[in-house]
């Protein structure tokens, strides 16, 4: 699993969102196949082929979104969300294989954000990113998906 820092500059959505408990996480997927069928609502978008997912955690819950990037947030289909998300130095790794495993590959890149330093952001969203060329191999249950955790700073 190779781990890296990254700089991304700031990306403009507009997708769906979600907030529950972690107990409810079996609900996420529903959320790609729903902006899937709404895609074409949304204006202005990027030719860039991804989908992202920003998220916040908190203790016993978080909030979920599944979006497609815009050039600007103008209009926002109804039902729907968009937001700017500011330019931010993030962990970064790829994640492949099973859901179950996903909170595997987080743990690893957490251990390695303490090894080295890293102090996640927690005012941040972290991002999940998922390419349209894995879309085939994700809808089938064997993720290949990149994670982003928004760092604040290195611990000398």
């Amino acid at each position: 699993m190779g781990i890296k820092v990254v700089e991304k500059e700031e990306i403009k959505v507009v997708g769906i969102s979600w907030n529950g408990s972690y107990s409810q996480t079996d609900k996420i997927p529903s959320l790609f196949q729903l902006l899937e069928e709404r895609i074409e609502e949304v204006p202005l978008q990027t030719k860039e082929p991804v989908l992202i997912a920003p998220f916040h955690s908190r203790e016993s819950e978080f909030t979920y979104y599944v979006t497609t990037p815009v050039e600007e947030v103008e209009e926002i289909p109804d039902g729907m969300v968009g937001f700017s998300i500011p330019r931010k130095h993030y962990v970064c790794t790829t994640h492949k294989g099973s859901p179950e495993e996903v909170e595997n590959t987080y743990r690893r890149l957490l251990a390695w954000m303490e090894e080295y330093g890293y102090e996640q952001d927690h005012q941040a969203l972290s991002l999940e990113i998922y390419k349209e060329e894995h879309k085939q191999q994700n809808a089938a249950g064997n993720l290949h998906f990149e994670i982003y955790l928004p760092v604040k700073t290195y611990k000398s």
